[in-house]
Formats: C-alpha cells, structure tokens, sequence
C-alpha cells in the first residue's frame, strides 16, 4: 500500500503505478455496487470545504460512509470559525486533532499544502486554486481507463477554459504519468493553457498543440474533454463576458468525429454543452461522476492502509 499514511496535493504525488493500482481497487468497489463495508468504522474523515461543491465533497461523503467510517465538516467558511478571522492554519490544526484525515477544498493556490505542512494526518487536495484537483484526475483517467481498456495512445483534447479550470490543468499533469498520442488543448485564446503546466507537458515530451476551435480537430479525437468557463475565477467581471458562451459542444460537431468518440466532463456544465448530447453515445459524463464513489472510496482505503 503505497499510499498509506501519505498526504495527496498533487495528482503528480503519485506515480503511474500507484494509480494503477487505485484503479484495480476502484474496480473491486464498482463490481460490488452500493455494497457497504466495515473497512473504516473506526475511522473519521473531515471534509473542509471553504468553497462551494457537490460532487467531490458528497462523494467523498458517500464513499467514507459505505466503508463504514464517519464524516465531521463544513460546506462553506461562513459556517465557521473562519467568519470570525481563524486562520487556516488554526482551522486545520482543529480538525487534525478531531478527524483521521482531512479533505479540503479552497479557493488559493497551495492551501492544500499549506495544510499537509500543519496537519499531521493525511490530507486529501479536494481543490485549491486554478491548477490541483488530483481526486477529480483520477477520476478523469479511471473513466478513460474504462471506456477505452487504456489511456496509453488516445488522441484527447481538453476544450474550455484552460487557464482557470483546475480539472483541465489536472488532468493535463495527469496524462504526463501516461503515453497519449497527442494532446489538443482548445480554448479561446483569452483562456489557453498556463505556461507553467506546459513547461510539465514539455518535459514529460508530451506531444501537443494549441488550438482555437474543436471543428479543426474533431475528427482525430476519441475524447474530448469539456470544461465550463470558469466565472468566479475571473479576476475582471467584464473579461468573462468577452469569452461567455464562446463555444458549445453540439450533436452537429461531434458527428463529424470517429466512431467511439467520448465527451467528459468534470460537472457541473452550465451551457457549453447542447442538451441533446446527454441523451447520446457521445455523452460519458454522468458515467464519470459515478465511478467517483469508488474511486474515492479506493483512494481511501489505501492511505488508510486496509486490504480490500
């Protein structure tokens, strides 16, 4: 168990082999269901949630619960002593001292590490900042995994906002741990991808390009990669509005692509994607936030150190 006992800041933390074999327990939990288990009962997880969220944080919930063990947490720093000037670092101290591990989620950049310096138990990156969500990646590479039996040799785009949307930088990091063919990234040219996340993809030898429109590109894909425009992160209101609704993912393009192609998303999508591509072969994201149970659950019980 090579992640026991191990603080998860980066997806970068873990090499290709330890998500592999995350993704071999993931597996084990997928078969088995809704199935709940003792694994964890005398285990306490605290999700610290400075930012809003859904999937990560119930997931999270969920998965701890079905291993049997306990949640104590926050959904939002007004709930807490944080409202009332605590600093981070007193608040982690806190719920180091109550819980097993720690969860968390914040709005800068390296308060998660910031967190695994103070806290003495593991603590788990639920997203900080424009560049880390290493739960969401595996999630990411586990989908990919289960679609295409390999992520080794995939043509994948990542489309939207590159340059605020930590699941898009994320995943990018990811795909270094891997072999793809070749990497898309697409975006207005307001929101392409940050230097620092293409200096890793440079000397990984990740082979990619830059583009401005999906239509240019479609027809080599097997996964396109969505994410939304990033409003809350947009330092300048009015800059948003110069890129909002800025492309869209509709039936018409993805028909134009190979047979097979698969569209991700990290969710939640607001309107980049048409609504009639849910209900198509095309869609795999309500998929994706499923296998986010297990994989969670997974990545649990191995800093938890327990045999599945």
């Amino acid at each position: 168990m090579g992640l026991k006992g191990r603080d998860v800041v980066s997806i970068l933390d873990l090499t290709r082999g330890e998500l592999e074999a995350l993704f071999e327990t993931a597996d084990k939990f997928d078969r088995r269901g809704r199935a709940r288990y003792r694994l964890l009962e005398d285990k306490v997880l605290a999700l610290a949630f400075f930012e809003p969220s859904t999937r990560t944080r119930l997931s999270f919930e969920t998965a701890m619960k079905r291993l049997g063990g306990e949640t104590i947490g926050f959904a939002g720093a007004e709930a807490t002593s944080v409202a009332k000037g605590e600093s981070l670092t007193d608040t982690i101290r806190m719920l180091d001292s109550y819980a097993d591990a720690i969860v968390l989620r914040h709005r800068y950049e390296g308060a998660a590490k910031l967190a695994a310096e103070v806290a003495e138990n593991p603590v788990i990156n639920g997203g900080d900042g424009r560049q880390h969500h290493p739960t969401q990646s595996m999630i990411d590479l586990y989908t990919i995994r289960r679609l295409f039996g390999t992520i080794d040799g995939l043509n994948i785009a990542l489309a939207g906002d590159l340059r605020y949307a930590r699941t898009a930088a994320s995943l990018a990091l990811a795909l270094t741990l891997f072999r793809p063919r070749h990497l898309y990234l697409v975006s207005p040219p307001q929101l392409t991808m940050r230097p620092e996340v293409l200096r890793v993809l440079d000397e990984a030898g990740v082979r990619y390009s830059v583009h401005g429109s999906l239509d240019d590109v479609v027809e080599e894909l097997d996964v396109i990669y969505v994410t939304r425009i990033q409003k809350e992160r947009f330092p300048d209101p009015m800059e948003y509005e110069k890129v909002r609704g800025s492309y869209r993912i509709t039936l018409d393009l993805l028909k134009k692509g190979r047979k097979g192609l698969k569209v991700l998303h990290p969710l939640p999508k607001v309107d980049e994607i048409e609504l009639a591509v849910d209900h198509s072969e095309y869609a795999a994201y309500f998929q994706q936030a499923a296998w986010g149970v297990p994989v969670r659950m997974a990545l649990l019980t191995h800093i938890f150190g327990v045999e599945v």
